[in-house]
């Protein structure tokens, strides 16, 4: 299965970039351009990674985060920024981000954080999953 990324930045010619280099590395691309519509994108769609830019007209990236984590608190957020402050990192962190990364990167770069932040999902919900068949199979009321 492909990992499903969401782009979110106001900046229309990055995101169109970024998207054609991911999907040529086989990712499942959507794109939003305001936190407004990240999040209601979020609400109809299961992403693996988010990558979210924290400076944006409207709702800025720090306070999208926080709701994309009420949302899908399992969803692995990658914060993307031209102008990070190290109060804007720690305060994104503190929300549930996995990574911060400065603008420009180099493509390889974010692709190498999209990945790792990609398996730990997958190991949590894998997690998860033996979680819930432990419980079932310990059940007195489960057929074996």
């Amino acid at each position: 299965m492909k990992p499903r990324i969401l782009i979110v930045d106001d900046e229309k010619e990055f995101v169109e970039t970024l998207a054609q280099r991911l999907t040529l590395r086989e990712y499942d691309v959507t794109t939003a351009f305001s936190g407004k519509e990240a999040i209601e994108t979020v609400r109809g769609y299961n992403f693996d990674v988010i990558i979210l830019d924290v400076l944006m007209p409207g709702m800025d990236g720090v306070e999208t985060l926080g709701e994309i984590k009420k949302l899908k608190p399992l969803t692995e957020v990658i914060m993307l920024t031209g102008n990070a402050t190290v109060e804007t990192a720690v305060e994104g962190m503190k929300l549930g981000a996995s990574d911060y990364l400065m603008k420009p990167c180099e493509t390889e770069d974010l692709v190498s954080k999209v990945q790792k932040a990609y398996e730990r999902k997958a190991e949590h919900e894998e997690r998860i999953r033996a979680v819930k068949v432990a419980d079932i199979m310990s059940s007195p009321r489960s057929v074996l």
